[in-house]
């Protein structure tokens, strides 16, 4: 199960140096939105997002932004970054949609299904010649 914690992100947007003043129109944009909580980053040209991942992803957000026209930092480094961080929240958000499995309670079961596949008894095809040795 998905700890509450995890669901609970802090990310920076980085733009691009150009067009000039988009940081300002994208504070507003993203201000408006419910539980989202958005502030000036400390890296130049960024907003720092704060968000639940039950209302939102960074791909979701940064989506949306490029949509509404504005262009975000597309360096090797930004790029590699915001894609490791796409997969790990899509991963979180498919993880909530499957249903907690207790292994520890069919740990039983698993060791029969596993046995049952195995040589042994009744079910090993030795020839009953070959099994005793004499």
């Amino acid at each position: 199960m998905t700890d509450s914690s995890e669901l609970q992100k802090q990310r920076d947007i980085v733009f691009s140096q150009e067009p000039p003043g988009q940081i300002v129109r994208a504070y507003q944009l993203l201000s408006g939105l419910p539980n989202c909580k958005v502030e000036y980053g400390d890296i130049p040209n960024s907003l720092r997002v704060t968000y639940n991942l039950e209302h939102y992803t960074l791909e979701g957000l940064e989506h949306a932004l490029t949509e509404e026209g504005f262009h975000l930092d597309h360096s090797v480094l930004r790029s590699i970054e915001r894609n490791v961080i796409y997969y790990s929240e899509d991963t979180i958000c498919h993880n909530m949609d499957i249903p907690m499995q207790f292994t520890k309670k069919k740990i039983r079961e698993i060791f029969v299904k596993a046995y049952e596949h195995e040589p042994h008894g009744d079910h090993d095809d030795t020839p009953p010649e070959l099994r005793d040795y004499k």
